[in-house]
């Protein structure tokens, strides 16, 4: 086994490398603290790349009463816009009036306080509709008439994780993945670390740890020896995606009889992601998937609603992930709370912290939290929330700015399809230009692996995003798994192995 000297010891180990874990990772190392992030599988291989990928307040947690919560993620949503206006972006919903289900007052007074206590400043305030006449109504069923359209966040949530991950990095965070914890325990005033890698068993060093984890966090626990009497929530949430259902920009929020709501998203020019479900999870961890049930209740919801009927048949992708929500003995799993708690265990010893719950548009805010928390056990933490204002990587335009920038590559690399400049710039940013280089036509970028994905492309995702398998690539760093066919994913993997 190898192990490092202890001399050689970090400020911070994060373990999980999810959304809270990498945001954490990030701002630490931002604040000076020599950092390690530890992640078993991928970067983002769990629920932090099987969102509803919106970065939202959460318009149905009014009514569970969460105006904590939901004030906090709106006052997050314009500021990730800011940070990541590559990866994040404004989107319309419409959310049709249904004859029966919640009464037009209180969808009204919901937008209300949706539009106003959040802080909203660039993103459009809510408008009442005709749908009868609004472009998002020919798509439905006839019937619908009064409708609202409000302001919320798309984001690409797998991207998210990879670029706070990679910001860490850049500021000297030793990023590992593939890389369990098998066990920890405190020894002479730090924490000892047992990983295992393709490396083999490593021992490290740390002063401190985040228990990052999302749906292992009790499970770590007791790998260090630290039970807890809190209560997890397992609710898995289910997605599918289907050939587009609609011509337009906007998304909807609709309404079902059994109290539920769910989204369908224009996702990826050419499919519509349509979610999700709220079951309870009392299975493992490591392949979550959609019931055959979820999906046809995914279908029939979507049904009541579009005049283009779906089946389960016309599925071409559906994933699913498990969220770790703070159990607050909620009668149905969609009113579990999606707020946060972060537990300090740390008098006389070196400190412990756990991250219990969370959603995606909190992550920044949780992570400067934590941060927080840990200044008075670590010197090395100088400094206060800065991460508010820093662009992720490739973010460094205007939020209002993805426009110019996918023309200034179309421009300068105009030997690139336009959905493939599209694609590329709202995935990178300006970082585009690390790995585009001096191309003067496609050759310059290597192979070809179909749809737009180079050589030049899979190298960058490879030495500076942290990717190894075809998966990683097609899935996470990018959603081009829906295009390639399987000889191009073969020709993909066979360039892998020979690289690696």
């Amino acid at each position: 086994m190898n192990e490092t000297p202890r001399a050689d010891i970090y400020d911070l180990a994060v373990i999980g490398g999810g959304v809270n874990g990498c945001g954490i990772a990030r701002d630490a190392a931002g604040r000076g603290a020599r950092v390690l992030l530890l992640e078993q599988g991928d970067l983002a291989s769990g629920t932090s790349s099987a969102s509803t990928k919106l970065i939202h307040g959460g318009l149905r947690y009014l009514e569970h009463y969460e105006f904590a919560l939901v004030r906090e993620s709106l006052a997050e949503r314009e500021r990730l816009w800011g940070i990541a206006p590559h990866i994040i972006h404004p989107m319309r919903f419409v959310l049709p009036w249904t004859r029966g289900l919640r009464p037009r007052w209180m969808l009204r007074l919901g937008l209300f306080l949706y539009d106003h206590i959040g802080g909203r400043r660039a993103l459009p305030a809510t408008q009442a509709i005709d749908l009868r006449r609004h472009p998002a109504g020919a798509a439905l069923k006839a019937g619908f008439g009064p409708g609202y359209c409000y302001s919320d966040g798309w984001v690409d949530d797998a991207r998210l994780v990879v670029l706070n991950a990679r910001d860490a990095a850049d500021r000297s965070a030793d990023v590992r993945t593939r890389t369990a914890v098998v066990r920890l325990a405190r020894a002479d005033g730090h924490w000892r670390i047992v990983t295992q890698s393709q490396r083999g068993e490593e021992v490290v060093h740390a002063r401190a740890v985040v228990n990052a984890t999302g749906p292992a966090v009790l499970d770590l626990l007791h790998r260090a020896d630290r039970p807890t009497d809190r209560h997890m929530r397992l609710v898995r949430g289910s997605h599918i995606v289907v050939p587009r259902l609609f011509d337009h920009g906007f998304a909807y929020f609709f309404q079902l009889p059994d109290g539920r709501i769910f989204f369908a998203i224009p996702y990826e020019r050419d499919f519509t992601l349509i979610g999700t479900t709220d079951r309870d999870h009392d299975g493992g961890l490591d392949h979550v998937a959609p019931s055959a049930e979820e999906i046809a209740y995914l279908c029939e919801g979507a049904n009541r609603y579009f005049a283009r009927s779906i089946r389960p048949a016309d599925v071409v992708w559906s994933y699913a992930g498990v969220r770790p929500l703070v159990d607050d003995g909620s009668a149905k799993p969609e009113a579990a709370t999606r707020g946060y708690r972060l537990e300090l265990d740390g008098e006389g010893a070196p400190p412990l912290l756990s991250v219990f719950g969370g959603k995606i548009t909190t992550y920044r805010h949780l992570a400067a939290e934590a941060v927080d928390m840990l200044k008075p056990h670590l010197p090395a933490l100088k400094g206060d929330d800065w991460t508010a204002a820093a662009p992720l990587p490739g973010g460094d335009f205007p939020m209002t700015g993805l426009a110019d920038l996918i023309a200034g590559l179309a421009r300068d690399y105009p030997f690139l399809e336009p959905t493939t400049v599209d694609r590329i710039a709202r995935a990178y940013g300006t970082q585009a230009r690390l790995w585009l280089g001096e191309a003067k036509d496609a050759s310059a970028l290597g192979l070809d692996f179909g749809h737009g994905l180079s050589e030049a492309e899979a190298a960058h995702m490879v030495t500076r995003e942290w990717a190894q398998t075809s998966e990683d690539m097609l899935w996470r760093r990018s959603k081009l798994g829906l295009r390639l066919d399987r000889p191009q994913v073969a020709r993909l993997e066979r360039w892998l192995e020979e690289r690696l």
